[in-house]
């Protein structure tokens, strides 16, 4: 028998809380008039939903479906999940991994950055919760407020740890955090930043056993070299998608899209195509990966890989 009081924080103040991992294994969940808190909730769940909370410092792992932000005002935030939405809220400062487009609703002063996070059992839970690590659509906002600026990104340079401390109760402690970039979970990108070059590169990798580890080594190989991550994304394609997206050299990537579901990276910076090229030949020799051929057909592959993908997963 499920005891609801297991899966609600109602009414604290001024306290650190959380679930260690494998506590929630999926339920709902639901974070309600805490002020002060610090809120840790180190597993995955259905759906979440935290209303009234006043100046609280939140991480959520990964969630099934969505997080539904209601009346919290001074909240900063490390959230993964399917949905997110907000209503009626306020200053809400929010590390974002979001599969679908994020809603804000009569809501202002709202600040988005990519979600950066490690911790040993982070990867099977985002499985669990059935959330592709490429899919994250962070900065995409749509705001049905009425007016202009109810919400922006935060600076390129905001450190995870600055808004949602390490956990400092010896019961959360367990958990072996990490907020350092280059290790976290999720690949960090620019999403709708303003681009540094007028270069792009796309590059798909397809399905198969290392497909996830092939695609976060180009991405520590090219962002060691100073190339920029701008957005990811783990979608199926069928024919007539490949003869879309890959042109001329769609017939020798068809039979390769039967196995599963794509990743593509896009990368930005002068010279991007070159080195994908070149790391793509050294490193990944014996692997099929469609990387484009020139600076010149690039910005056209992003276009049509992204316009389809965008389409697929309806947004």
């Amino acid at each position: 028998q499920i005891d609801p009081k297991d899966y609600t924080f109602s009414g604290l103040k001024n306290e650190t809380v959380g679930r260690l991992p494998g506590k929630v294994a999926g339920q709902q969940f639901v974070i309600q008039d805490c002020e002060n808190c610090k809120i840790y909730i180190f597993d995955h769940s259905a759906t979440i939903t935290i209303d009234d909370c006043v100046n609280c410092q939140i991480f959520l792992g990964p969630i099934k479906g969505s997080v539904f932000f209601r009346d919290c005002k001074d909240c900063k935030c490390v959230v993964a999940c399917q949905q997110f939405r907000t209503r009626d809220c306020r200053k809400l400062e929010v590390f974002l991994c979001c599969a679908t487009q994020p809603i804000i609703e009569s809501s202002t002063g709202m600040k988005f950055g990519c979600f950066q996070y490690y911790y040993p059992e982070l990867a099977l839970q985002f499985k669990d919760a059935g959330l592709s690590i490429f899919n994250n659509t962070w900065s995409n906002i749509h705001d049905f407020t009425p007016g202009e600026n109810n919400w922006g990104l935060l600076p390129e340079t905001a450190v995870v740890q600055d808004y949602v401390p390490l956990p400092s109760s010896e019961e959360l402690k367990a958990v072996r955090v990490s907020t350092d970039a280059t290790k976290s979970i999720i690949p960090v990108t620019r999403g709708r930043r303003q681009k540094n070059s007028e270069e792009s590169c796309l590059t798909v990798f397809f399905a198969g056993d290392y497909t996830t580890a092939n695609a976060r080594k180009l991405i520590d190989e090219m962002t060691s070299k100073g190339f920029q991550l701008v957005q990811t994304k783990e979608v199926l394609m069928k024919a007539e998608d490949a003869h879309r997206v890959f042109q001329q050299s769609a017939l020798e990537f068809i039979p390769l899209l039967e196995k599963g579901p794509v990743v593509a990276l896009e990368f930005n910076g002068d010279g991007a195509v070159e080195q994908c090229q070149s790391t793509i030949n050294e490193v990944f020799s014996g692997t099929k990966v469609f990387v484009s051929e020139s600076k010149a057909s690039a910005s056209q592959d992003v276009d049509n890989f992204y316009n389809f993908a965008d389409m697929q997963m309806g947004m």
